[in-house]
């Protein structure tokens, strides 16, 4: 018999567009994880409450989603915990 490579599982070097990701099903997504992550905790089942969040921060939708929550940040223009806002110089001429 001959041995095939075949891919399993969903393929993680794919690119996507942003624009084209359906944010309301990774809402979704990583709302029903951290669910199951609750429910792990009530029921003392430790061994999924260690398994859950290591696929919630491995997952395409967690990480998409993190990635928008820093990148489309409204408070990036808020002073910070001094009162000041960071200024940043860009030098072109490096």
């Amino acid at each position: 018999m001959t041995a095939v490579a075949t891919r399993t599982g969903a393929l993680s070097h794919s690119t996507v567009a942003w624009h084209t990701i359906n944010w309301y099903a990774v809402h979704r997504t990583v709302r029903r994880l951290q669910a199951r992550i609750v429910k792990a905790v009530q029921a003392e089942r430790w061994g999924k409450v260690r398994a859950l969040p290591h696929l919630l921060t491995h997952s395409f939708s967690g990480k998409a989603l993190a990635v928008r929550r820093v990148t489309e940040n409204d408070g990036r223009k808020t002073p910070g915990v001094e009162g000041i806002r960071a200024r940043i110089s860009i030098d072109t001429h490096a």
